[in-house]
């Protein structure tokens, strides 16, 4: 694809506007991976949800973050979680990905995992794993961001799910 023109930039750039639909269609742009997030409550049941704002922090001490916009039907589980895991998807987990992004009474029925860390699942043929104990909360316009240190990693070969302008796929190597 060419590079666009000084006039394109700018014609662009006059059009632009800061409503919320422009906004999510710019922020689309950035291609991320897809991930589960994954609890287990103080009663024993698992919860997990689909997220693409996950992203490393720091590696010393090893910190990650993901968020949740604050009207989600699950901000009180993961607020109250001390622990949870990142599923990172492979794009063989297409399916996996829309399945937890909807709302179930039991997410994990038919859905192959195991228990991590504190008995958050992890789910079967995922790509990488975190296993985190949580390490802060911090509400940011409407959104709370989770901040995670990371207790254990895991990761395998494989082609990641990929998110961007609104539709699922894979990447490709340039070199």
């Amino acid at each position: 694809m060419p590079e666009p023109t000084q006039g394109q930039v700018s014609a662009a750039l006059e059009g632009s506007s800061m409503d919320e639909r422009h906004l999510r269609n710019a922020l689309g742009r950035f291609v991320t991976g897809v991930t589960v997030i994954t609890t287990r409550t103080a009663e024993g049941k698992l919860e997990g949800l689909t997220a693409n704002s996950f992203s490393a922090v720091s590696l010393d001490p090893p910190l990650v973050l993901w968020s949740l916009r604050k009207s989600s039907s699950l901000m009180a589980t993961f607020e109250g979680a001390g622990h949870f895991a990142v599923n990172v998807l492979g794009a063989w987990q297409f399916a996996l990905s829309e399945h937890f992004a909807k709302r179930a009474p039991d997410k994990f029925e038919n859905v192959v995992h195991a228990p991590g860390l504190a008995g958050c699942p992890l789910l079967f043929g995922a790509l990488a794993t975190f296993e985190c104990s949580k390490e802060a909360n911090v509400t940011s316009g409407d959104h709370v961001v989770f901040f995670g240190r990371v207790e254990r990693a895991t990761y395998r070969e494989g082609e990641p799910l990929i998110f961007s302008a609104g539709r699922y796929g894979t990447h490709a190597f340039l070199d």
